[in-house]
């Protein structure tokens, strides 16, 4: 299979479904109203809430839910063959991720810009309230440790991505100064930032900055180190006025999201490579079963809980109106899925081209095999997202872009929406453990800085479980099921807020109970596995979430019987 034919293919599929089903979504079931108030302009505080225009919010929306989820997951289940992977993405995206992230983004919207876990409450009741934050506060504990982990592990692997990731802070603080404290044009400044982060780009790629002395002299590996420094960044950037750092970085990785697409594209374009990866493989070696876990690893790119916590989290308390909701949350998904594919083409295809490991080069099928030979599953995830970063860098070197920078580039492609993610979901987990002690009725850990200290100190705990500063990497295995989980419990509240409404269910009821299944499946297979292999804290955790889920779903049920 050509590259150049399958981008081409998705990016015009995504299109024609954005204005088919997309508008159908938005017009006929959730019937999108344009003089609705929004919570951004009713509970402004120029904090949380804050109205704000299209363009800046979709880059905010879109960095935060991209991430290194629709990077990793592809990358790893390319393992089963890229069709599987290209069928799934496409067709979850249009039919599942868009429809999920659109309508969490709307029923938030619709109630005060709460998240999908706390408005359960009014939509079935207040105990399905506390059982589904306690299922979000899991997930985000986790995510917020693993994204620190996977920071730290591509500063460790590509130092040279270092420097244009910390200039851009203090370029994203003066940019959200010039908008919103001196009113000037965000296009024209935009540019101008993302020149300064280029230039920075060219600079890291010659001069790379390593922490190894300064890990060294306190006693930690570097991944550690990087550990403790960002999750003091996320603490700083999460409580910040969102308008000071948060949107203003958000908006600095769009453009630069937009110019790393199109410069794949080119890439794309010149090498057309063909895929070496196989069409389909059933069993790779040491791979878990294609079915269910190939819904379980390609989250993001497809449909992932996550986003429901985006776009009822933040993104509803700055959405400007409700027709805005439309591209940003259906849109944005297929925008992911089109990062989805070209990491496919990249660790597929693009990989092809040829590398240097060991002194040793190797191109054509044995450069795939090299780094998909056998399954590593989240013990190597460097090793997977570094076939991503070398499969798009040899593309890019086919437009005359040279090999270290072209690796820079795509590093900070990986750190800039990693550290986005990072802000995004401590701040999100700020919100729900707030939601948490107000359900329970203990108002002061439900402030902004108490809340945000339990989050990252949290987290921090999980990263250092081992000594090392990558023990979240243990929970790996648990943290795609329960972040697929959630998108199957955030499509069972919308279904229900559908039925209050009297609006047909089948459009959200399908996606939820095949998302529901088939995360189910994988939860049964993983406590099988955790029980075999005597592994009793993973086979704890992952036994109290099945019953939390199984709870869940029984409460809801009778709730939706009785509409």
């Amino acid at each position: 299979m050509n590259s150049s034919i399958l981008i081409i293919g998705s990016a015009v599929l995504f299109v024609v479904a954005y204005h088919t089903y997309g508008k159908f979504i938005a017009r006929k079931i959730f019937k999108i109203n344009p003089e609705a108030i929004c919570p951004s302009s009713s509970l402004r505080d120029d904090i949380d809430y804050v109205p704000t225009r299209k363009s800046i919010l979709f880059g905010h929306h879109f960095t935060s839910i991209a991430g290194t989820g629709p990077i990793v997951g592809p990358a790893v289940a390319i393992i089963w063959g890229w069709v599987p992977a290209v069928i799934w993405i496409l067709l979850g995206s249009i039919f599942m991720g868009a429809v999920h992230d659109f309508g969490a983004l709307i029923v938030s919207l619709r109630n005060q810009g709460r998240s999908i876990g706390d408005l359960s409450a009014n939509v079935v009741n207040n105990r399905v309230r506390i059982l589904f934050l306690l299922i979000i506060f899991f997930l985000l504990w986790i995510f917020v440790a693993i994204l620190g982990v996977i920071i730290g592990l591509v500063f460790d692997l590509y130092p040279q991505s270092v420097i244009p990731v910390f200039i851009e802070i203090p370029v994203a603080l003066w940019l959200g100064y010039m908008i919103y404290k001196k009113g000037a044009p965000h296009l024209p400044l935009s540019i101008i930032a993302v020149i300064i982060l280029y230039i920075a780009v060219a600079i890291g790629a010659y001069y790379p900055l390593n922490i190894n002395p300064l890990a060294s002299f306190f006693g930690l590996s570097p991944v550690a180190l990087w550990v403790i420094i960002l999750l003091i960044y996320s603490y700083i950037a999460s409580t910040l006025p969102v308008q000071v750092l948060l949107q203003p970085r958000d908006y600095i990785n769009s453009h630069q999201l937009f110019i790393a697409l199109g410069l794949l594209s080119l890439g794309v374009m010149f090498s057309h490579p063909d895929f070496v990866a196989p069409g389909i493989d059933l069993t790779p070696k040491g791979a878990p079963p294609l079915f269910p876990m190939l819904f379980v690893f390609i989250a993001c790119g497809a449909i992932s809980g996550f986003h429901a916590l985006v776009s009822s989290g933040t993104s509803s308390k700055q959405c400007d109106a409700e027709t805005s909701s439309l591209s940003i949350g259906y849109g944005g998904m297929l925008l992911e899925g089109i990062l989805a594919i070209f990491v496919l083409i990249a660790c597929g295809a693009g990989i092809s081209l040829g590398f240097t490991d060991g002194g040793e080069t190797y191109t054509g099928i044995s450069a795939f095999n090299h780094h998909y030979g056998s399954w590593i599953g989240g013990t190597g995830l460097g090793n997977r997202l570094s076939a991503f970063i070398v499969g798009s860098a040899n593309m890019l070197q086919t437009i005359g872009i040279p090999a270290k920078v072209s690796l820079t580039i795509m590093g900070v492609f990986i750190v800039s929406f990693a550290a986005t993610s990072l802000d995004t979901s401590t701040r999100l987990q700020r919100y729900i453990v707030g939601e948490l002690f107000t359900a329970v009725k203990v108002p002061f850990l439900a402030r902004k800085h108490p809340a945000t200290i339990i989050a990252v100190v949290t987290a921090l705990i999980l990263a250092f479980y081992n000594g090392s500063g990558t023990g979240a990497l243990i929970l790996f295995p648990l943290f795609g099921a329960t972040n697929q989980l959630l998108a199957g419990l955030s499509l069972l509240v919308i279904t229900i807020y559908l039925a209050r409404r009297k609006t047909p269910l089948r459009y959200t009821m399908i996606p939820m109970i095949f998302m529901i299944l088939m995360t189910g499946w994988a939860m049964i297979i993983n406590l099988a596995d955790y029980f075999s292999t005597a592994n009793w804290l993973l086979f704890s955790i992952c036994f109290m979430t099945v019953l939390l889920e199984i709870w869940m779903i029984i409460e809801s049920v009778a709730v939706l019987k009785k509409i």
